[in-house]
């Protein structure tokens, strides 16, 4: 049976999802609402207008409408580079000498590099229905940045990135695709912003963080006629659009009639998981099928497997809403070390409470061990992997081995959530043998959680 399934399992394009699907409505306990950071009540679509596009905070808000319709001009872009593969690694199965069949979604045949265009032309796209200017928004690693700036592109929008600082400074080329795109890219905190300029008094030299970057964005956006601030993860309506990802990867394991055991995805904020995951946790959901899912966060920044489930803000700024999720502190910034992306400070609303019901699991990895994984991938299946991606790959290896040792021919999926080719200082640094792991300690953690905002 095996051999009879093609090294890559591409959909027609008529398969294409035609609707995105709500993984909330099928949710039994649903996510904790989003709460005005004023009033500590429930966020209402009137307070969330002048932040994002009307037709996205109804996305947001949205928790009963199972399937979205994707409307055309999104489907048309999407046909630029969808449908992904779904591939099998034959070569990395040989590698590992395992009975294990893996299967993984790339989503990196995109000049972002990854799956991050999948929201970012649907965000744009509302930008521009609504007549907008232009909309802010920030970026750790780059992908969303990069994304981001190639939809504002093609519908005429400006673009305004804050990117976290080291990476900013880490990764110049990813910068320079922005800017080519038409983007302006602020390092984060910058002196541009109120938020900004208090984050740098408090803390002189920092590195930045996602926290810090989403609240001069959104500072920006609320101050300039004809903006509005996008993210590219976390978010409900972030998770909706992915959901792309699950549906395709769920419709090409259905046409060869595969059922995977297990489904791996890293987890920053959500976005890659979530919507890898949303159509499988769905059958979960109501009880049509049961799948082990693995969530993969690094070590330096476990806010899944160390953070708290509480509300706790969304940015470091404290001008964002508050979200119930499991987060390690508003204030918490990773260490500059860390290379990839996959650095804030709290997890999807949707991931969360998927986690805190048992629909899924949690691990975190450190940062050498990636990049082992990494390599050992790229040298057989010839991807050169996102460091993010490379979490997923980590424990899909482990698992594969786990087969290895027990004989089991177990089914893994894993997202390959984009390409490394700007991440290089991180690959030259594990070659030179000058990266390290850094966890952060208890102490550090229990100082960041002790600031959480006292909220029911």
């Amino acid at each position: 049976m095996s051999q009879q399934i093609p090294y890559k399992i591409y959909l027609e394009e008529s398969e294409l999802p035609a609707q995105w699907y709500n993984v909330r409505s099928d949710m039994k306990n649903k996510p904790a609402p989003l709460l005005n950071p004023g009033t500590l009540q429930p966020i209402t679509l009137e307070e969330l207008t002048p932040i994002f596009c009307e037709e996205l905070a109804r996305q947001e808000l949205d928790d009963t409408t199972a399937y979205i319709d994707i409307p055309e001009e999104i489907q048309s872009f999407y046909k630029m580079y969808r449908p992904s593969p779904l591939t099998r690694a034959y070569f990395l199965e040989k590698a590992l000498d395992t009975p294990a069949h893996i299967y993984y979604k790339f989503e990196g045949n995109n000049t972002s590099g990854s799956h991050k265009l999948n929201s970012a032309i649907a965000q744009a796209y509302y930008a521009k229905k609504e007549g907008l200017k232009g909309v802010t928004t920030e970026t750790g690693a780059g992908q969303w940045g990069t994304a981001l700036s190639m939809a504002c592109s093609y519908f005429d929008l400006d673009c305004q990135v804050y990117m976290v600082k080291v990476s900013y400074e880490q990764k110049p080329f990813r910068r320079e695709v922005m800017r080519t795109y038409g983007a302006s890219v602020t390092p984060s905190p910058s002196m541009n912003t109120n938020v900004g300029r208090k984050i740098n008094e408090e803390f002189p030299g920092t590195t930045g963080s996602l926290g810090c970057a989403i609240s001069e964005a959104v500072e920006a956006a609320t101050t300039q006629e004809g903006y509005r601030y996008v993210l590219g993860s976390v978010l409900s309506q972030v998770l909706l659009h992915q959901s792309v990802i699950g549906l395709e990867t769920k419709a090409a394991l259905d046409k060869y009639g595969i059922k995977p055991d297990m489904i791996i995805g890293c987890a920053g904020g959500g976005s890659n998981l979530g919507g890898l995951i949303s159509p499988f946790a769905g059958e979960m959901l109501r009880g049509e099928a049961d799948y082990k899912i693995i969530a993969v966060e690094p070590a330096s920044c476990p806010s899944l497997t160390r953070g708290k489930y509480m509300y706790d803000f969304c940015d470091t700024g404290k001008v964002c809403p508050l979200a119930k999720m499991y987060t390690l502190g508003s204030g918490f910034i990773p260490s500059a070390n860390h290379a990839g992306g996959l650095r804030y400070h709290g997890m999807s609303s949707v991931v969360s409470q998927l986690y805190d019901d048992g629909y899924l699991e949690a691990r975190s990895v450190e940062q050498t061990s990636v990049f082992q994984a990494a390599q050992q991938f790229a040298r057989v299946e010839g991807i050169l992997p996102a460091p993010e991606s490379s979490h997923a790959i980590r424990v899909a290896i482990d698992e594969a081995l786990k087969c290895k040792e027990t004989g089991e021919a177990k089914t893994i999926v894993f997202g390959l959530t984009g390409t490394g080719y700007f991440d290089m200082v991180a690959y030259q640094k594990y070659n030179d043998g000058d990266m390290s792991d850094y966890i952060p300690t208890d102490e550090d953690i229990a100082a960041s959680l002790s600031a959480l905002p006292n909220v029911d």
